[in-house]
């Protein structure tokens, strides 16, 4: 209530920019948990698996720059936001409609194409509303790491219950929820600067900003076979029940909930080199545990609380970093372009290892996983110094 109150008085719609955030990530909790385990029960292999969830993933690449490009270029944020979110819902519709394998490859191609449209554009307007209280952002984005954890759980109790089958019209409700939540606000972003439009490629070219990309790209590779396949490993390799796995996730997003509420204090108090460093390292441990530990309920509650750091201060550290480098009218494009490299390219890539990998060894793609976290945190120690090392004094 206070932080609600406190938003109110910075004239903040608090809660319209939550609720975008709930719904949107509501439709990630019921995706990345349960969509593998939807694809298993039409009869797909894991390596179908894995090139479906990749699909998903791989037009994060492309569909955010262009809608960033766009944004930038026109101005229009939440009429792209709108759009998107409508066309993305009544696509998806298609997947109730048929469920042979290359019409799902075309439907997953072409709704997530709009509905990548959203989340970066929408992050542009949530700092247009913050001005200078930019430090604030992970109190409106915690709601986000709520819908998921809604998400997650509601519906590990609806399918032990019910056939997975109904997965489909769970995820278009909230799809509709987030369209409807782009309609209650106002675009926040401001007018487009006489250098919008110049420079970019320049800024992109900077060894740090190469390195933060690359290491960004690491670091979702990592979380590709988590994302894709943890719930498929519990349930089929250990015999959790997808109530206790919709648990497991749960707890992980409550760690996230927990360092967004705290988040503007660390990013005060320390380096945001210092915080990436320190969450790339939690996250090579994190996998390691997972890949070789899950048998111990103990270890897996130890590491699903490392998402705190593995998702929560890295996403936070990046959400200031882009705003660092990317300033003024290039702000859409920046969220854009590190929302493909991690998000889009890395998660892809790891989804896709991690289908080709599984079935050999579900170990093995863990370790792949700790390994590529491993040269992310080689290489930020050696190459990611950026110029606003915190937020001390920024927001005044």
């Amino acid at each position: 209530m206070l932080m609600s109150l406190s938003f109110a008085q910075q004239a903040i719609p608090y809660w319209r920019l939550s609720g975008f955030y709930f719904f949107y990530f509501a439709v990630v909790g019921a995706l990345i948990p349960y969509w593998g385990i939807y694809l298993k029960s039409l009869g797909y292999s894991s390596q179908d698996v894995g090139i479906i969830s990749a699909i998903i993933l791989a037009t994060r690449i492309v569909a955010p720059n262009f809608w960033g490009w766009l944004a930038d270029r026109t101005q229009q944020r939440l009429r792209i936001i709108r759009v998107g979110s409508l066309l993305a819902s009544i696509i998806f519709a298609g997947v109730m409609l048929d469920s042979r394998y290359w019409w799902l490859v075309l439907v997953v191609s072409c709704y997530t194409f709009f509905w990548h449209a959203v989340l970066p554009q929408f992050e542009v307007i949530t700092l247009g509303y913050l001005g200078n209280n930019y430090s604030r952002y992970g109190q409106i984005r915690l709601w986000g790491s709520m819908g998921f954890m809604a998400a997650v759980v509601g519906l590990g109790w609806v399918f032990d219950l019910l056939p997975i089958r109904y997965l489909p019209l769970f995820i278009l409700s909230f799809l509709i929820l987030i369209w409807l939540s782009s309609l209650s606000l106002k675009d926040m972003t401001g007018k487009k600067t006489a250098s919008a439009s110049e420079g970019f490629l320049s800024i992109v070219k900077q060894p740090t900003v190469l390195c933060f990309l690359l290491a960004s790209f690491l670091l979702q590779f990592s979380h590709g076979p988590y994302y894709t396949f943890y719930t498929l490993y519990l349930v089929e390799n250990y015999d959790y029940s997808r109530s206790a796995t919709g648990l497991l996730w749960a707890l992980g997003v409550l760690a996230e909930v927990a360092i967004f509420i705290v988040m503007f204090k660390l990013l005060q108090r320390f380096t945001l080199r210092t915080l990436l460093l320190f969450s790339l390292l939690v996250s090579m441990v994190r996998w390691l545990l997972i890949g070789y530990c899950a048998d111990s309920l103990w270890v897996l509650l130890f590491a699903q609380l490392m998402h705190a750091c593995s998702f929560g201060i890295a996403h936070s550290v990046s959400i200031e970093l882009v705003r660092n480098y990317f300033a003024g009218g290039h702000q859409g494009q920046g969220q854009a372009l590190y929302s493909s490299f991690s998000f889009g390219a890395g998660g892809a890539a790891g989804a896709l290892a991690g289908g080709l990998l599984w079935d050999y060894s579900a170990s093995l793609t863990f370790l792949l996983a700790a390994i590529s976290v491993g040269m992310a945190l080689v290489l930020c120690y050696f190459w990611l110094h950026p110029a606003h090392q915190t937020l001390r004094g920024d927001s005044q």
